[in-house]
C-alpha cells in the first residue's frame, strides 16, 4: 500500500505523524480523473497553480487568482486533514490511502460514490473552514480577522462575562469553504453532485459544532471579579473523531426522480439525514488488489494479532492469513534530568513479532493453463 510518503504498509513509529509531501510538479504534466483537484493547491505560486490545474472550475480559478494567500491557506490544511483521515482509518482495510505519483491523491475509489468518498468531502470541506478559520485569527490574510461582531456582555452557567479577545471568524471559514469547494458541484444536477454538496456541508458544520468559550479572569490575584471571552476552534482531532462517527452510521441514498434531491434507500429509516453522511454505492471489501475500484488490497498490511477488531489479522487479511517477522525494535528508555537542563536517555533494544498480511494466492488451476 503506497501512502502520500512512500510505502503505507509499513507503520510510523509510535507517536510520530505521518510524513505527507505533495508531488506538484505532476500537475503541470497531467490531467486528474478525480475532480477534486483543489486538494493540491499549496506549494507553488498561485498563479502558477491557478492556471495550470485543469480541475477547477472557473469560480474556483477566480477566487484562487483573487485571494492566493487563502489558497496557500488551504494547501497547508490539506496536509491537516488528509493527515487526520489517515489516522481514523489506520487500522481499516481501506486506511485512506494516498496514492504516491498520482495527482489525483486517492486514485479511483474517489469515482465510486461510496461512504469512503463521503468521509473524505466531509473532512475535506471540514479541512478548509479550519483552516480559513484558523488563517483569519492568526492576522495571515487581508480579507478576514477576528470575529468582531461578538463585543458586549453575555453569560454562562458561571456568570457573565464580557465578550473581547480574538474570537475565531468561523462565519467566514464557512462562507469561503462554501463558495470554493461547492462551486464544481453546483455545476451539475446528478445523484453524485447531490451527495457531495450534503457531505461537504455535514464538514463544514461539524467544525462549528465544536467552537469553545475560552475565558481570561481578571481582578485582584487573579480573582475571576470579571471574565473577558471570547469563541476558538477545538482541536481538529474532534472533528475528526465525530466524522468517524458519522461514516459508521452513514445512510444510503437515491436520488429523487424530479431530481432535486435525494431520498433514503430502506423506507424503515424515519429519521432526519440532515447531520448524518450519505452515500450511494456499497463500498467494496478492499481485500484484494482492484485497479478499477480503486482499492489497494491488504497484502503487506501490519495487523494485530490479538485483536478482534478491524486491526486483527482474521479481519485485515480477509482469512488470507498473515505472514510473522521478528525484528529488533529500539526505543529511548530509562530516561533521567540532568541539571541543567537536560534528559539523558539509554537505547534499549527489544525483539518484537511483526504480523502482515499474505498476499492473495492464485486458484492452483490458474498455473496449470
Amino acid at each position: 500500500m503506497r501512502g502520500f510518503a512512500g510505502v503505507q504498509s509499513r507503520r510510523e513509529p509510535s507517536g510520530s505523524a505521518p510524513r505527507i509531501y505533495l508531488p506538484f510538479i505532476l500537475l503541470l504534466t497531467f490531467t486528474p480523473s478525480v475532480d477534486s483537484s483543489w486538494w493540491y493547491i499549496g506549494a507553488l505560486g498561485a498563479r502558477v497553480i491557478c492556471d495550470n490545474i485543469p480541475g477547477l472550475v472557473n469560480k474556483q480559478r477566480q477566487l484562487c487568482q483573487r485571494h492566493p494567500d487563502l489558497m496557500q491557506s488551504i494547501g497547508e490544511g490539506a496536509k491537516e486533514w488528509i493527515r487526520e483521515c489517515q489516522h481514523q482509518f489506520r487500522h481499516h482495510r481501506w486506511n485512506c490511502s494516498t496514492m504516491e505519483r498520482d495527482h489525483t491523491v486517492f486514485g479511483r475509489v474517489m469515482l465510486r460514490s461510496s461512504r469512503e468518498a463521503a468521509f473524505v468531502y466531509a473532512i475535506s470541506s471540514a479541512g478548509v473552514v479550519y483552516a480559513i478559520t484558523r488563517a483569519c485569527s492568526q492576522g495571515e490574510l487581508k480579507i478576514c480577522g477576528c470575529d468582531i461582531n461578538r463585543r458586549g456582555r453575555a453569560s454562562d452557567e458561571e456568570g457573565d462575562f464580557d465578550w473581547g479577545g480574538c474570537s475565531d471568524n468561523i462565519n467566514y471559514g464557512i462562507k469561503f469553504a462554501k463558495a470554493f469547494v461547492d462551486a464544481r458541484e453546483r455545476m451539475v444536477k446528478d445523484a453524485r453532485a447531490l451527495m457531495n454538496l450534503h457531505n461537504n456541508r455535514c464538514g463544514r458544520m461539524a467544525v462549528k459544532r465544536f467552537m469553545k468559550t475560552e475565558c481570561k479572569c481578571h481582578g485582584v490575584s487573579g480573582s475571576c471579579a470579571l471574565r473577558t471571552c471570547w469563541l476558538a476552534m477545538s482541536d481538529f482531532r474532534q472533528t475528526g473523531d465525530y466524522l468517524r462517527k458519522k461514516y459508521n452510521t452513514a445512510v444510503e441514498v437515491t436520488m429523487n426522480q424530479d431530481g432535486s434531491g435525494f431520498m433514503v434507500a430502506d423506507r424503515n429509516y424515519k429519521r432526519t439525514t440532515k447531520n448524518d453522511l450519505v452515500y450511494i454505492e456499497n463500498s467494496p471489501d478492499y481485500c484484494l488488489m482492484d485497479r478499477l475500484a480503486g482499492s489497494l488490497g491488504t497484502a503487506g498490511r501490519v495487523c494485530n494479532k490479538s485483536s478482534r477488531g478491524m486491526d486483527g489479522c482474521e479481519v485485515m487479511c480477509c482469512g488470507r492469513g498473515y505472514d510473522t517477522t521478528r525484528v529488533n525494535h529500539v526505543s529511548k528508555c530509562e530516561c533521567k534530568f540532568k541539571w541543567c537542563c537536560a534528559v539523558e536517555c539509554r537505547d534499549c533494544e527489544e525483539t518484537v513479532d511483526v504480523h502482515t498480511c499474505k498476499p492473495h494466492k492464485k486458484p492452483d488451476w490458474l498455473d496449470l493453463t
